[in-house]
């Protein structure tokens, strides 16, 4: 048993410094999970409606025997809510990675560059402004080398902020690339 899953009977029993003490292990993880997400849906919402279900079911979870049990509860809550919070968007973002390669000359590409598309990217990245502009360009430039949490400190911002910020990037690029008549494909 680890030791989030020796929280769980005194959180079962509504132990709020017991729970206290599981967010304050657990809250790191339940982020990370979340990390895909955060183009798409406010994260930090998601995180605080998984805390909040976490409470209210914990005590009709027992341990499995596999460890973290609650833990990996709040990993499949926060994902299905997060699922949830984006279909009832209807968001469709740009792929970041899927822009880098557009625009890294160094990457070698899988069809042949196309001259007007690297034209148009270039133009709506210009139009991106103020904080989002921030964490699109530092996590581009570091090409997956720096890890977000990192880039978010080295800019001043808390790792959600930074996701955030990348996940209104996205959209603004997907909205103006629209606009050129740029239709991206988003893979699944």
């Amino acid at each position: 048993m680890t030791d989030l899953d020796a929280l769980l009977p005194a959180i079962a029993a509504g132990d709020a410094v017991a729970f206290g003490r599981f967010v304050a292990q657990a809250e790191d993880r339940l982020r990370a999970s979340l990390t895909r997400f955060a183009p798409y849906v406010d994260t930090e919402a998601v995180l605080q409606e998984t805390l909040l279900r976490l409470w209210q079911v914990a005590p009709k979870v027992t341990a499995d025997g596999k460890g973290d049990s609650l833990l990996r509860l709040g990993v499949r809550v926060a994902r299905n809510l997060a699922v949830d919070h984006a279909r009832a968007q209807r968001l469709t973002p740009t792929d970041t990675v899927a822009l880098q390669h557009l625009l890294d000359e160094d990457a070698p590409p899988s069809s042949p560059p196309d001259p007007f598309l690297r034209r148009v990217i270039a133009f709506c990245r210009a139009k991106l402004a103020g904080k989002p502009a921030a964490a699109l360009t530092a996590r581009l430039e570091a090409v997956g080398r720096v890890a977000d949490r990192d880039l978010a400190a080295g800019l001043g911002m808390t790792l959600n902020t930074f996701l955030q910020n990348i996940g209104r990037a996205r959209q603004q690029l997907s909205g103006c690339l629209k606009m050129q008549g740029v239709e991206l494909e988003v893979e699944r």
